[in-house]
């Protein structure tokens, strides 16, 4: 890992346009954070230009002070800075990715114990509660897309062929065999075996050392005059050397991975039946095991800013659930205010506010709040909204057609 001595802003002209991960660390060299960036340069100075609160929210902001210096590690590749992240976070358990900590919402590679090996993506909820069923080898993450995670096995899986199904292996007609991304009937233990371990060492950051096994292993094969063996090796050399980037990290670029957005929304038929959602969108995907219910117990009939404020006292007894970074109100000025003081009067610091004005279509027509916040998160407001008020209608429809029953 190279590294600035210090954080100063000349400083960060050292750093590199190229993709990769860096590490914030202390006086003591304990790393407070690790980040992945597209552009190395651009990605770090961005943490001492500009109001931090509004660009990363409060808990990297206030982390900046402790930062004394900066590591970092080249990748040939965002997609190798998205998996060498990934290890990083894991293998050293920085306090400030605080999102990385709770973990049960990412998506996480395991790579099973069994003869031949799975490559399976499990929830971090599965992995913790213990409901993964198939014995782990290896576990890889945690990953803030399983999208991320999907593209960097397609990719993989091109080079280091392997098994996702149960008794794939004796299936001569898969499909998958055909086109080269899963191994024949004829690969044996041995051979696949060695493709795992390929793939152990790509999800730790270390392609080198897989090109120099590879070398060696095309060095002697072509003294043995095997050539054929020699050639197929040499196309993974060719392929690992040219991994090409894909559109994984788009949004992380502009401040939205590990930004967590919560919307509220209320349903009922003319007072009765009333009920409440919470909706959960981070990295741009709604989190839909972390969606919550709630029946309005405090008061009968129509009071849809009432409702809202028992939503927000219900919800934030729960210390255990991470805080947002925003919330988005389904509404006017009146909800997005009932927000607001409902914030101010518990002391609930850095929740930016915003509320989705709706026409006669029930429809946005407007996004209320810092115009630079929304722009930014446009789409994750518009999705949080949208689930909260699928979910709310839902949520109430159940609960009506159980209060009609017999």
């Amino acid at each position: 890992m190279k590294g600035l001595s210090r954080v100063e802003k000349d400083s960060l002209q050292d750093l590199p346009h190229s993709p990769g991960v860096y590490y914030f660390l202390n006086q003591q060299d304990k790393v407070l954070y690790v980040g992945r960036a597209t552009n190395l340069r651009s990605r770090v100075s961005s943490y001492f230009y500009g109001d931090m609160m509004e660009k990363r929210g409060p808990l990297v902001a206030n982390m900046i002070p402790d930062i004394d210096h900066i590591g970092y590690r080249k990748t040939d590749s965002v997609l190798e800075a998205v998996v060498l992240e990934a290890y990083e976070i894991k293998r050293i358990q920085p306090p400030h990715n605080t999102k990385d900590k709770s973990q049960k919402s990412f998506s996480y590679l395991i790579i099973t114990d069994e003869d031949f090996p799975r490559l399976l993506i499990k929830r971090g909820k599965e992995i913790y509660e213990g409901k993964v069923r198939e014995r782990i080898l290896y576990s890889f993450g945690p990953f803030s897309s399983r999208k991320i995670l999907e593209e960097a096995l397609k990719i993989i899986r091109r080079i280091f062929p392997f098994h996702t199904k149960r008794g794939g292996y004796a299936d001569t007609s898969s499909f998958y065999k055909q086109i080269g991304l899963a191994p024949g009937r004829e690969t044996r233990k041995k051979e696949y075996r060695r493709n795992i371990q390929n793939i152990r060492l790509f999800f730790e950051g270390k392609k080198e050392q897989i090109i120099k096994a590879l070398e060696k292993e095309m060095a002697e094969y072509a003294k043995q005059e095997e050539f054929e063996k020699a050639a197929d090796i040499r196309n993974k050399l060719f392929s690992l050397r040219h991994i090409k980037d894909v559109s994984l990290i788009q949004e992380d670029e502009l401040g939205v991975r590990g930004y967590r957005v919560e919307a509220y929304d209320v349903a009922h038929m003319q007072g009765s039946n009333l009920v409440g959602v919470m909706t959960v969108v981070e990295a741009g995907e709604g989190q839909k095991d972390q969606y919550r219910k709630f029946n309005i117990k405090s008061f009968s009939g129509v009071d849809d800013t009432r409702a809202l404020r028992e939503l927000l006292e219900r919800r934030f007894a729960h210390l255990e659930w991470a805080f947002p970074q925003m919330i988005v109100a389904d509404g006017g000025v009146a909800q997005k205010r009932v927000v607001e003081k409902f914030l101010h009067d518990n002391n609930i610091a850095n929740i930016a506010v915003v509320s989705c004005k709706k026409n006669k279509q029930h429809k946005v027509e407007a996004i209320l709040g810092q115009k630079s916040l929304i722009e930014k998160h446009q789409r994750s407001i518009l999705l949080a909204n949208s689930e909260a008020h699928r979910f709310a209608i839902d949520f109430h429809k159940l609960k009506r057609g159980k209060s009609f029953l017999p």
